[in-house]
């Protein structure tokens, strides 16, 4: 299915591919993967305007990296991830949930550039475009710069595990920036299983647990939904509550699946507007998430978009490294 952004075309960031193992190739340079989420900067006569994936404006959600960016060297419109930094160094999801946002440090890790004075730099190789990116990021700490290794993905991608990171980026060194496109020039490769869900419902609250027992989850699947099992672990109090109120808005009488689904008596439908993600462990035989877990919302995605993520096989990202 086509994502959907009201962003203009040209600022709708480039997308990676989904790939199931690290490789070592000298036409491809390696990045963390920071777990967070995609937003473009567009820094104009001094003035910054920060969007989500999806085209949403939230520079006043992040005024103060807003603000950071305003010393950037000219104009530009630079691609990047806003991350939340935990006490062990590393960027976590869960802590960009507002509930979350006071017990980490927010940082903006700027990993490309589309335009700079007015000049269309896609057209570049992704190793220019990242010089060119480098040279003009103030020095602050709310502003990164993501560095690259070369040719060894696989060192890179065991560094990544032992660390704790979500995983690690390939990019080809020549690809030239894709707006709005997803290609085979750039692929993530993940240290464990993630997925974006829909919510499609809740169940009862159980035992001592307030608010609500578990997360019914779907997937698109064509014109309809396709249920993938329920989540009932990774939830603080304050999560329970703050994405109780959020359901309760959106209740329906009737379930978005074509069939029956478990636990079908003590569920609360919902429309499936929230976008969430998980990890978990595998897919069993019946296409649903073995031990799912919750890990937070995603405001930057629309849920009709939210479909099977599926990895590309060897043999088509070495395709795309003679590209």
């Amino acid at each position: 299915m086509v994502r959907v952004s009201t962003l203009p075309k040209k600022l709708q960031p480039m997308l990676a591919t989904l790939t199931d193992a690290p490789f070592d190739d000298k036409g491809w340079v390696f990045e963390d993967k920071y777990d967070g989420f995609r937003m473009v900067a567009k820094i104009e006569n001094g003035s910054v305007t920060l969007y989500s994936r999806n085209g949403i404006i939230i520079s006043h959600s992040y005024v103060e990296v807003a603000q950071a960016l305003e010393a950037v060297k000219g104009d530009a419109v630079i691609d990047g991830e806003l991350v939340a930094i935990g006490k062990d160094g590393v960027s976590h999801f869960q802590l960009l949930q507002n509930a979350l946002r006071h017990e980490a440090k927010l940082q903006y890790v700027a990993f490309d550039i589309m335009f700079q004075d007015g000049e269309d730099l896609r057209g570049l190789t992704l190793l220019e475009r990242k010089k060119r990116l480098k040279a003009i990021l103030p020095k602050h700490k709310l502003i990164a710069f993501s560095r690259h290794r070369a040719a060894s993905g696989t060192k890179f991608f065991a560094e990544a595990e032992r660390k704790g990171l979500e995983g690690i980026m390939a990019k080809h060194a020549d690809s030239e920036y894709l707006s709005g496109a997803r290609t085979d020039a750039w692929l993530k490769i993940k240290t464990s299983r993630r997925q974006e869900v829909v919510i499609a419902g809740f169940t009862a609250p159980r035992r001592t647990r307030p608010f609500f027992g578990a997360l019914t989850l779907a997937l698109r699947e064509g014109n309809g939904w396709r249920y993938i099992g329920h989540v009932g672990t990774g939830f603080s109090h304050e999560t329970l509550e703050d994405l109780h109120k959020k359901l309760v808005k959106l209740k329906t009488s009737k379930s978005p699946f074509a069939e029956k689904v478990k636990d079908e008596a003590v569920t609360t439908w919902v429309r499936p507007r929230l976008v969430a993600e998980v990890k978990f462990t595998e897919w069993t035989s019946s296409g649903e998430m073995r031990h799912p877990v919750y890990l937070g919302l995603r405001a930057d995605k629309n849920a009709k978009d939210v479909v099977l993520e599926r990895e590309k096989k060897p043999a088509v990202r070495r395709q795309s490294s003679r590209r």
